[in-house]
Formats: structure tokens, sequence, C-alpha cells
């Protein structure tokens, strides 16, 4: 569980209301504020808000990059998993990268997950997919690496690609097997969740209290903390459980199915959770959720949810992952809470592309052992339409649209019928500028741009963040000082802060190791792989996804600055080759456009390539015969569907565009193919059947 959270940009308006530019705004605040609160949950043992709140803002996040995919960015849910390790051990990285899980909030989610798996295994809609049900245990998950049935590792999450090896006090917990009774295998990875019991967290929050210890918030935090101690002694002395789920690396499979798997695993000596089941399609699944949810009060260990895998190995394999999740799993999470509180205050908040945000102060209140001190109010309509005002007692709910969200006010408790309605600033309380709403638009943002403090700072912040440069020991506060001593105005004053080292030295709380560590950290970032750069920018729209596909593109920011500067005239042929690219459309290029046309920016970028070098992204397979070919993919394909196609493709090393071009290389037709394949004709362009392209991919 996590403590409250308040973002700082963005309004809200249902998903299906929201404008692309609205769109980009709530992601952008969005995934800030994701990324805070991962750091908080997997690195720091000390999450600021609860799971369901956490998990509304992922669902709101990936609800609009699925009607915008054109603006998926870098820091995006979709994208990242975790957070990075500490410093306190030792990293290590996982052979098999540990992905998150996607959520359903209801049974109707689930059925869509259950129609996904269908259609992206290209299997009739009325197909029974075998499903293995658990319950998704609220603890922290672990990777175990056994070779030839001895441990030699454990391992947290992390961010999935690398975690913190904590193998010396894994040893200490009974649940986990120094050996396995089976050495046949070279490398068994073995993955689960570590937790603690309701009954032995409250034991050892007594044992803390009477020592004037540090008192755990919850179970998971207990469980987190005790397995990050720098003494084995102290986990041992914690009584920590686990259970196995899953697999990690495996140098031979010798099961076909998840729940052989499991019952392998219990051959080997590991606990498997009792509420384990195998079911035959999704219906049978959401019963067995129903049956769990049930008596999940009367279990002695923290769940929030319900894990839906498809059973069989080889369909786990075709469907693969996206960057963040496998294609075949997903949490259908339990619902939130609610709660009644008075409003003490409203402040106006600004954000980096101007936006101002309306926050609700509350009366702080617990929602299922979680207090709650603060809620988003979207915009100003969402503020006059429910006629919210200071004093008011409303409806909270830390799960939804967006969290904490004023679900309703209760205007009879209202005291005095005269209390004044809340009158919304129509100018900047950062800058004083004139505070605009656009027509058509539902957010009023300050016109003051790079004049504006909070504008200025949040641009900084983003630039520095880490998706982008990740500059570490440059958070935000420093950013903050450094502004305020006229040091930092722009990306390129990062690096020319070496001539500052006497004077920062001198700082309250630096000194002149801090102060070296931060140069040295900003000498590593010089040379910044070119995805990183794009995203650091901040271009409106750009986001970690499209900022790779921007990258692998064009291969350099040169590249990419001069098909933008031709791209103004929007009947160029810069013009066409940038909304060829798949995912990005006219609302996307326009932006780019923009933002390199614009004469500050080139000044700025000019200064910023005098002290960066950008890497171009690696190519994937670059020995596959179809690397760095651009694809286009029309009809309907037979032996697969339309998305694993694309993401062989890509796997393969090959660029997937959306439409046929002069520089298309392949067009794959299936059944029915209409336009895009008359369009190739015309053009030249090679056609390939499904069968000559599988071929084509397999030579």
């Amino acid at each position: 569980m996590r403590k409250d959270d308040t973002s700082t940009t963005t309004a809200n308006i249902a998903v299906a209301d929201l404008t692309e530019a609205d769109a980009h705004r709530e992601l952008d605040r969005l995934a800030s504020a994701i990324h805070y609160h991962n750091q908080k949950y997997h690195r720091d043992d000390a999450p600021e808000i609860s799971d369901a709140e956490f998990d509304a803002m992922m669902k709101r996040h990936i609800s609009i990059e699925a009607a915008f995919p054109q603006l998926v960015r870098l820091d995006s849910p979709s994208l990242t998993v975790g957070a990075t390790p500490s410093s306190q051990f030792g990293k290590y990285r996982h052979h098999v990268p540990m992905l998150s899980l996607s959520n359903a909030f209801d049974d109707a989610d689930a059925r869509d997950f259950d129609q996904r798996v269908k259609r992206f295994l290209n299997l009739p809609a009325d197909t029974d997919i075998a499903y293995s049900v658990e319950p998704k245990i609220d603890g922290l998950s672990i990777s175990l690496r056994y070779e030839h049935g001895v441990l030699v590792a454990g391992v947290t999450r992390g961010d999935g690609i690398e975690g913190e090896d904590v193998t010396a006090n894994i040893r200490t917990i009974a649940d986990i097997p120094e050996r396995l009774n089976d050495s046949s295998l070279a490398v068994a990875e073995i993955r689960g969740e570590i937790f603690m019991s309701k009954a032995d967290f409250f034991t050892l929050n007594d044992k803390q209290q009477n020592s004037n210890a540090k008192v755990f918030a919850n179970p998971r935090n207990a469980a987190a903390g005790s397995l990050r101690q720098k003494d084995p002694a102290v986990t041992a002395a914690r009584a920590l459980r686990f259970f196995a789920y899953a697999a990690g690396e495996m140098s031979a499979w010798t099961v076909n199915s998840h729940h052989d798997y499991l019952s392998l695993l219990q051959s080997w000596g590991f606990t498997i959770n009792p509420y384990s089941a195998l079911t035959e399609n999704i219906e049978a699944a959401l019963r067995h959720y129903q049956t769990i949810s049930a008596e999940r009060a009367d279990l002695d260990y923290d769940i929030d949810g319900v894990v839906y895998k498809v059973d069989q190995l080889d369909y786990q394999q075709r469907l693969g992952q996206v960057s963040r999740s496998p294609r075949w799993a997903i949490a259908h999470k339990f619902p939130a809470e609610k709660a009644m509180t008075h409003i003490l205050g409203i402040d106006i908040q600004v954000g980096r592309t101007g936006a101002l945000t309306p926050v609700a102060r509350l009366q702080p209140v617990t929602v299922g052992g979680v207090v709650v001190s603060n809620a988003t109010l979207h915009n100003e309509d969402y503020i006059k339409d429910k006629d919210i005002r200071i004093g008011d007692l409303v409806q909270i709910q830390r799960a939804g649209d967006v969290i904490p969200q004023v679900l309703a006010v209760d205007k009879n408790a209202r005291k005095d019928a005269k209390t004044a309605s809340f009158q919304y600033p129509d100018h900047c309380p950062s800058c004083g500028s004139p505070a605009i709403r656009p027509e058509g638009e539902a957010v009023r943002r300050c016109t003051g741009q790079l004049s504006c403090p909070a504008q200025l700072l949040e641009r900084l912040k983003h630039f520095v963040s880490r998706d982008a440069f990740d500059i570490e020991g440059l958070g935000a506060k420093i950013i903050e000082e450094l502004h305020q001593d006229n040091m930092l105005n722009e990306p390129a004053d990062i690096f020319h802060l070496k001539q500052y080292q006497a004077a920062l030295s001198e700082r309250s709380g630096w000194g002149a190791t801090s102060v070296n560590n931060l140069l040295m950290a900003i000498d590593q970032r010089r040379e910044i792989a070119l995805e990183r750069l794009i995203y650091g920018l901040g271009i409106r729209q750009i986001g970690q996804a499209t900022s790779m596909l921007l990258a692998r593109h064009f291969g350099s920011l040169e590249q990419l600055m001069a098909t933008a500067l031709a791209a103004r005239d929007e009947t160029s042929e810069a013009w066409q080759s940038l909304i060829d690219i798949d995912q990005i459309g006219d609302s996307v290029a326009r932006d780019i456009v923009r933002f390199f046309s614009d004469s500050h920016n080139q000044e700025a970028l000019a200064r910023l390539r005098d002290v960066v070098h950008p890497i171009p992204p690696a190519t994937i397979a670059s020995d596959s015969p179809v690397a760095g070919k651009t694809v286009v993919f029309t009809g309907t394909l037979i032996s697969m569907s339309r998305a694993e196609a694309k993401a062989k493709a890509e796997l393969l090393g090959a660029k997937v565009a959306g439409s046929v071009s002069a520089k298309t290389d392949y067009v794959v037709i299936g059944a029915d193919a209409g336009s895009k394949a008359r369009k190739a004709e015309t053009l030249g362009v090679t056609i390939l059947d499904e069968d000559s392209w599988i071929g084509l991919c397999q030579s």
C-alpha cells in the first residue's frame, strides 16, 4: 500500500471525451506520478499512496494510451516496471526480465483480456482457453536462481531488468530451499512472492513498539523492510514466508502447462498457494475469483486481487509480452473503497505545460487503512459541475478514473447556505501571467511559458528524469536551488556546472564529495541514447515509445531536425515520411515540426549539441533478412493475427509502418487485402503473401 498522491499537472476528463492535447497533458501528469510512487514502493519501501490509487492511475494511463496510441511516452506504465535498485545492495541483472502485470478491475475487463488472447492467437471467439488462477499476494517479488539444483542468487524485481542481490538474506527464509531435490537442470529460476502473515506482522510491530523501533504500516512494508536488512541475522529473526508461482530462465522444460509447472515446484520443495486452481475457461476463472474474494478477510496474509494465467506454455510463448507485462496474464484487482471527509482548501498548481490544476486539501481520512489528505479536482469545469466549495463534506474514492478523486458533494451538510462558490483564477499563481483557456479545451493554461518559473522548473526536472537523462544527484530540490541562484536556466547549463564547483562545495549540505559525485554523474550523461535525448526535450505528445520510434527511424537528431524543418510544408515528401511512421499521425507530426521550427528551441538545441553526444539505438536482430526493412501488413492473416505478425517483425528488426509509400520495402497481404495492396502495386513495392513473408523471415 502507498499514501495519498496529488500530482502537479493536467486536468481530467473522461477518457472518451479527451482531446488529443488533453490526453498528452494527462499522460504527462500520470507518468510523473507513477514513476515517483514506483520508487517509493519498490525501492524505498515507503509507499505514499494505496495500491488502489496506484492501480487506478495505471488504468487511466493505459486507457488513454489505447485511445491515443501515438502519445505513448517513455515513462509510461506500459513501458516500465518497478523502480531502479537501491545502492544498499549489489546489483544483479535478470537473465529474463521480471515483468509486471496488466490489471483488470471488473469482470468485463477480464473477459476483454480473454478475447484479446484469442484474437492474438487467431482462435475463434468461442474457444475455451484454460487459465491457471491464483491469489495475488501483496508482498515482495523475488527471483531465485538455481544452478544444478543449488541456490546461487536471490534477486528483487528492481526495475524489471536489474534488481538487488539479497542472496544472503534469502538463505534465512525457511520456505526457500538451499538445494532442489533435482539437480538435472543447469539453470532453473523460480519466481514468487516473499510476504509476512498478518499474525507475524502484529507480533513484529508489538516488539518494535516495545523497543522504540520503527513500526511498519502493513505486512507488505514489514516484509520488504525485513528482507532489505544489511545484517542477515535481522532478516532471519523475522518470520518471512514464500509462495512460488512463476519461472524465469529455464535451461530446459519438462512440462507443457503452468499448472504442471506448479506441481513440479511442489516436488522440488516449494510452497504453492493452496487457492491456486486450473479452470477450463474465463467464466470458471471468474467464479474462482469470487470464491477467493469471499474468503479474503479470513486469510492470514494480504492479497489485493487474483491472477489469471494462460495455462498452455506454448500459448504463453506465442503471446509473448509488451514492454512491461506479459500478454498471457492479467491481475483482476479487488474493488476500491470510499470515505467521507471535508475540503479544507483548494490549491492551484502549475505544471510543465502551464496547465493550472486544482487540488483539494482534505481533512485527513483513513480509507482502507491508508490516510488520504489530498485529491485532484481535475479542472474548473469539474468544480463548477459538482459545485465543489471549500468546507464541503465530500465523498472520495481511492480508485477509479483518476485517484484520489472527489466523487460527490453532500450539499445537505453545508452549514452556511451562503458559502461562496470557488473562483477559478484567471492569472498564473506562479508568475502572474494571464491564464487562458483556449476554446474547446478543458484546461486553463499560463501564457508565461519559459518566463514562468513553474514551467521552466518542470521542464528541467523532466529533462533529468529517469527515462530521460537520469542524472543521479540532480533531483527536483537541487534543480530549484540552482535555478534560484541563476546557475541553471536551460538543459545545456547542466553540463557547464563545473564552472561553479567551488561555489557549490561551499553550499550548506553539499561538500566537495557530493559535488564531485554530481559532476561525475553529469559527465557520464554526455553520451546519451538518442531516444532518451528526444524524450528529455519535452516535445508535446512525444513520450517514451514515440521517442524510440523517432530514434530508430531517423538514427540521429540532425536527421530528425532536418526532416521536421522540411516538413513545415505539409505537401512535401518530408511531411509524408513523418506521418508514414507507424503510430505517428498529423497531430503528433505537427507538434514535432513546431518544436524544431521554434527559433528559441533551435538555439537551445545548438547549445545542447555542443555538450552531449547522442547514440543511435542498436538495431534489433541485425542479422535478420528483414532488419531495417519497412513492412506494412494488410488483410486477414491465417497462421497468426496481425498483432502477432507485427510483434514478430519488430523482434526481427523490421520497421512496421501503417501506410504504404515509396520507401516501403514489403507489403504483406492476407485475405481481403484492399487499398494498401493496390497502392503497393502502383508504387512497385514488393508484395508478399503470408507464406512468402514467413519464408523470408526464416531464411
